[in-house]
């Protein structure tokens, strides 16, 4: 097995690959190196064996789709199945009888101890845009083929109905299908850490002698939607200063600032002002949260800057950043936040292609541009 670091999301490559035997093929014949978007079809160099099913949890809606659909993976097709260990630690799951022969076949993991990167082939998701936003986050590097499966609330990014499963599940395996290359953001948190030397007294009580030690340390994330940075439970205004490609170029001043993708612009993005962007445009997409300016309007610049956020001196208190909504942590004097786009897209299954599946999220899901038609004037109206 191997995986393949995907060449640059800003010109097109005759093959790039995802997980151990997944790629896509790319149409040669390409006017002035720009990829059409349609001509993205996920092709397998061999045969699939395995697949990570991932559902939402404690939804009891999704138990029998759930069981269901790991029947038909393991007897029908033949294929190892990857469940996470807590899905299976449901009472409605581990005391059912009936199913416990297919459990038993199941491969298990913990998602903060074990490495599947290379395990599995492809990835199936039950429950709504959140299992696809879990599923980017197990894996830090490739990221094997997604089918998202609508069994939640809003579903902008599930694009299949569950009724005929079996069917689209074989297309899949079988090899075809479109796929759209959702980009994400790597992330890099670099935290100073500033402690006080202490000792404790006889009593217990602990004391300073005013020396600090001071040490860094970085965290990485892979980022699918956006990075919030807010003010907190702080009541003062968030002040952060924003650099790309090392130069100051403005100081955020209200609730805060979203960093998003094209996939999150559709997200907290849009709740906030900005625009929505295909998922095939190469950007990053700067939103403000509730400026406190007339004149700082949602930008949108290309995917290959680096951006750095970071407290401004004048700062009254600390902000506090998310990543996808998870992994919310305070970010103080000193800390820097460094974006960029990763090399490690998000391959998602299309129902139909890139486009046709995004207009059709945009009308079900946001109900986009919904308005009662205007009546048709006749000749008579006209001379009223």
């Amino acid at each position: 097995m191997h995986s393949v670091r995907p060449q640059s999301l800003h010109g097109p490559s005759p093959v790039t690959t995802f997980g151990p035997k997944a790629c896509m093929l790319q149409n040669p014949h390409t006017v002035m190196h720009i990829q059409d978007p349609a001509s993205q079809r996920l092709t397998w160099n061999k045969p699939p064996k395995s697949v990570l099913v991932i559902k939402k949890i404690r939804d009891a809606s999704l138990l029998q789709p759930f069981k269901e659909l790991c029947m038909f993976l393991t007897e029908m097709k033949d294929l190892i199945v990857y469940v996470e260990k807590k899905v299976l630690e449901d009472p409605a799951i581990s005391d059912d009888e009936n199913f416990g022969a297919i459990t038993k076949k199941f491969c298990t993991f913990r998602d903060d101890l074990d490495d599947i990167s290379n395990r599995v082939d492809f990835i199936i998701c039950l429950g709504g845009d959140g299992t696809l936003l879990y599923a980017s986050s197990l894996f830090q590097e490739s990221v094997p083929p997604v089918m998202a499966f609508h069994l939640g609330s809003l579903g902008f990014l599930t694009p299949f109905k569950f009724d005929t499963y079996q069917s689209q599940v074989t297309q899949i395996i079988e090899g075809n299908a479109a796929i759209v290359l959702r980009s994400r953001l790597k992330v890099r948190v670099l935290k100073e850490n500033c402690e006080k030397k202490a000792r404790v007294d006889d009593n217990c009580i602990i004391l300073t002698n005013g020396d600090v030690e001071s040490s860094r340390r970085a965290v990485q994330y892979q980022v699918l939607n956006e990075v919030v940075v807010d003010r907190g439970p702080s009541s003062y205004l968030s002040n952060v200063d924003l650099f790309l490609d090392g130069h100051l170029i403005t100081t955020v001043q209200g609730d805060g600032v979203i960093v998003s993708t094209p996939t999150g612009s559709t997200a907290y993005a849009v709740a906030a002002g900005a625009s929505m962007i295909h998922p095939n445009v190469p950007a990053i997409m700067i939103t403000p949260i509730c400026p406190h300016s007339l004149s700082f309007r949602p930008i949108v610049v290309p995917a290959g800057v680096e951006l750095k956020i970071m407290l401004s001196r004048e700062a009254r208190n600390t902000a506090w950043v998310s990543f996808d909504g998870r992994k919310r942590q305070e970010i103080c004097h000193g800390d820097s936040i460094t974006i960029t786009t990763s090399c490690f897209p998000v391959p998602s299954i299309c129902f139909r292609d890139p486009v046709n599946d995004w207009f059709e999220s945009l009308a079900q899901c946001l109900h986009w541009n919904v308005r009662k038609k205007q009546n048709y004037l006749s000749s008579e109206d006209e001379e009223f």
